[in-house]
């Protein structure tokens, strides 16, 4: 077993379950992790329940187009994606690394170069991890390592409270409407519900706040949303 890829796992986003299967077969074969998703919502879904390490993503999603994923991912994530597709186009290649893929790999692949293709942007996804830590007072996120420590201690927190902090510590100091936070981490198509929000964020004060009843972190704007307080 290679110690160098345990615990990575990947989420393929593919609709043809025969292509689907095999990149399964494939990668479990070589001591990943796998998660699958055959459309856009699915994915959003398993990326949203899951640490993800590298996205393999067909571009022909029968619900949204995948370049609408990666352009969601990279607004706060710069794990590898890798375009797994059938359109050969100059212009789709050059679109989706545009859009923040890092590689394109046209069908039909081999395994080998499947392989290939993902220790390569690994390799370079390592290079590119240079300063992505945040940190407010005692708080502080990592988002290279998908870490959050308080007062110098690794903090548990669920995915939905990683992704919401992620999207606090990347706006630090400014007012953020609920509906911009909804949109963030829960997607554009999740509606207008703010029940799930304020819920998480009473969890997530529970975890970082001594008082979360006066938090210094996370505080609410009346009628607007909430900030993350700068120092």
């Amino acid at each position: 077993m290679n110690n160098d890829i345990l615990n990575t796992t990947i989420l393929t986003v593919e609709d043809d379950i025969q292509i689907r299967n095999f990149i399964k077969f494939v990668l479990e074969s070589n001591d990943y992790n796998i998660v699958t998703a055959g459309s856009y919502h699915e994915a959003i879904e398993q990326y949203l329940a899951n640490h993800i390490d590298m996205i393999l993503l067909d571009l022909g999603l029968p619900d949204v187009d995948g370049f609408e994923l990666i352009r969601k991912v990279r607004e706060f994530s710069n794990i590898p994606i890798i375009v797994v597709s059938a359109r050969d186009q100059d212009k789709e290649k050059v679109k989706a690394l545009d859009n923040g893929a890092d590689d394109y790999l046209i069908k039909p692949f081999s395994a080998a170069e499947l392989l290939a293709r993902m220790r390569l942007a690994f390799r370079h996804c390592k290079v590119k991890e240079i300063n992505e830590k945040y940190k407010v007072k005692d708080l502080e996120i990592d988002l290279t390592k998908h870490l959050v420590y308080l007062n110098d201690k690794e903090l548990h927190v669920t995915p939905m409270e990683y992704r919401l902090l992620a999207v606090f510590f990347k706006n630090v100091g400014k007012v953020l409407t609920t509906s911009y936070i909804i949109k963030e981490i829960y997607g554009a198509n999740y509606g207008s519900d703010t029940q799930a929000l304020r819920t998480l964020i009473a969890s997530l004060r529970r975890k970082i706040e001594e008082n979360p009843v006066k938090p210094k972190y996370i505080l609410t704007e009346v009628g607007v949303g909430y900030r993350l307080m700068d120092e």
